[in-house]
């Protein structure tokens, strides 16, 4: 009897302050690439490298990432680090999703212009024996940088990094928080269910 194939779970971190097209593109496309199984979205609790003072409460950011993503059956959202005490390092979050989900191989999404400041992390060995990093490229970045990057650190770590190819699309959060403080439009850079939560809330105004 062929032994079953082992899930591939994605874990999918960041504020999401909000939550845009951008980060779905991501979502979607690891999925396409990777033959991932589903996506777990984790909006940050206390994160190292935040200025918290700027960040949204996190339960409203986590019901804008439920709000985005109902109507994938592949994608989820956790709400692990927003309720663990203390800061939330990846190499913590990756052994707490390792146990939980023993059988499965985890792959962690994270942006390419992140590599450069990946040796400054906790523990990036640890994060590196615990799953494949999923790098997503960005049209601006150049890859005749990321590649070197890439290639020192996978000797360095002993780890496999790949690159998620995504149509081009140039948005980020704090364009879509600027644009709501100047009543600004940001229909079609964020779901229509985050929009209007965004508008009954009057959040970032």
């Amino acid at each position: 009897m062929t032994p079953a194939k082992a899930a591939r779970t994605g874990l999918m971190g960041g504020t999401f302050n909000p939550i845009h097209y951008g980060h779905l593109l991501i979502a979607e496309n690891a999925c396409e690439q990777f033959g991932l199984d589903r996506i777990i979205f984790m909006p940050t609790g206390h994160s190292p490298h935040k200025d918290e003072r700027q960040i949204l409460d996190a339960g409203r950011r986590c019901e804008m990432v439920r709000l985005a993503i109902a109507d994938n059956p592949r994608f989820s959202c956790s709400d692990y680090e927003i309720t663990k005490s203390g800061v939330s390092y990846t190499y913590l979050t990756l052994r707490a999703f390792q146990d939980r989900f023993a059988d499965h191989s985890l792959y962690f999404i994270m942006g390419a212009d992140s590599l450069a400041d990946f040796d400054s992390w906790r523990h990036p060995e640890e994060i590196s024996r615990l799953c494949t990093i999923l790098a997503a490229v960005r049209d601006e970045l150049n890859m005749e940088h990321l590649l070197p990057v890439r290639e020192q650190l996978e000797q360095k770590y002993a780890t496999h990094i790949e690159f998620i190819n995504t149509p081009g699309f140039s948005v980020s959060s704090r364009l879509i928080r600027q644009r709501v403080a100047d009543s600004r439009s940001v229909r079609y850079l964020v779901p229509e269910v985050v929009r209007q939560y965004i508008s009954r809330h009057q959040i970032y105004r």
